[in-house]
C-alpha cells in the first residue's frame, strides 16, 4: 500500500483538533495554553524569533561578508518547445511578453523574459519566429536564425546600466564601475610592463650580439706574429756593457798577474 492509495480514500487534509471541549477531548480546560500569563489570553501575539527577553540568536551571532543574493534578477523563463507547440506559433509569428501573456504562457510583465531551448538534442524548428526578449540562449538564437527568423535581445536593467549590447558579438561592459575600472587599468598596466620588459630584453640581446661581432672582427684583423714583449730590447742593451766590463776585468787580472823574474 502506498500513501496515495490512502489519501484517495481518507482525503489529503487532516481534520482540525477542536480545543476547549472538556477533558475527554484531549485539549480541554486550558486548551494547551498553560496556566495564566499573556499567552493564555486571547489576542496575544509573539514576535518572530522572540526568546522571552534574552538576547536573540540573530543578535548574538557575528555579522560579516556581503552577498549579492538580494540583487539577483528573477526571470520569467519560457522554452522554445512550448512556444512552437502552441497552434498560434506553429507557422511563425511575433514572440514577446505581450503575445506570451495572451496565449497563457506568462502570468504578467512584472519580470524580464528569458527564452530557453527545451528541445531534443539535434532538433530543428521550421516556424519563422521573430523573438523579442530580455535574454535569449545561444541555442535558441541559432535555431531561430537558421529557420529564417530574427532574435532581438533588449537586455535587463543591469545590462543597460553597464552598457552591454546583447545583440553584438562583443558583450563586454562599457560603463565600468570604479572597482572594475581599477581592475582593467591594472591589467592593462601589467600588459604594458610585460611588453616593455620584453623589448628591453630584446634590445639588450641585440647589443650584446653586436659587441660579440665587433670583438670577433678585431681578432681577425690582428697579425699572426706576436709583437715583441716590453723590456726585451732594453735587456739586450744592458747586457752589452756587461760584456765590456768582463773584458776589462780580464785585462786587469792579466796585468796584476805578472810573471816573476
Amino acid at each position: 500500500m502506498m500513501i496515495h492509495d490512502i489519501t484517495v480514500k481518507a482525503g489529503r487534509y487532516k481534520k482540525r483538533l477542536r480545543v476547549g471541549r472538556g477533558e475527554g477531548g484531549g485539549r480541554g480546560k486550558q486548551s494547551g495554553r498553560g496556566n495564566k500569563g499573556a499567552g493564555s489570553r486571547s489576542g496575544t501575539t509573539r514576535r518572530a524569533a522572540f526568546e522571552g527577553g534574552q538576547m536573540p540568536l540573530f543578535r548574538r551571532i557575528r555579522k560579516y561578508g556581503f552577498s549579492n543574493a538580494k540583487f539577483r534578477t528573477e526571470f520569467w523563463t519560457v522554452n522554445l518547445g512550448q512556444i512552437v507547440a502552441l497552434p498560434g506559433f506553429k507557422n511563425g509569428g511575433i514572440v514577446n511578453i505581450e503575445s506570451l501573456i495572451k496565449v497563457g504562457l506568462l502570468r504578467d510583465a512584472s519580470r524580464p523574459l528569458k527564452v530557453l531551448g527545451g528541445l531534443d538534442k539535434g532538433a530543428k524548428i521550421t516556424a519563422k519566429l521573430n523573438i523579442t526578449a530580455n535574454r535569449v540562449s545561444e541555442s535558441v538564437r541559432k535555431m531561430v536564425v537558421d529557420a529564417g527568423g530574427s532574435v532581438t535581445e533588449t537586455g535587463t536593467r543591469k545590462d543597460m546600466t553597464r552598457g552591454i549590447d546583447r545583440n553584438s558579438t562583443e558583450r563586454s561592459a562599457t560603463n565600468l564601475t570604479k572597482k572594475a575600472k581599477r581592475r582593467s587599468d591594472a591589467a592593462k598596466k601589467e600588459v604594458d610592463m610585460a611588453a616593455k620588459s620584453k623589448t628591453l630584453a630584446a634590445a639588450k640581446a641585440d647589443k650584446s650580439a653586436a659587441k660579440a661581432d665587433k670583438s670577433a672582427d678585431k681578432g681577425a684583423a690582428k697579425p699572426e706574429g706576436k709583437p715583441a714583449a716590453k723590456g726585451e730590447g732594453k735587456s739586450a742593451e744592458t747586457k752589452a756593457p756587461k760584456g765590456e766590463g768582463e773584458g776589462k776585468s780580464e785585462g786587469k787580472s792579466e796585468g796584476k798577474g805578472k810573471p816573476k823574474a
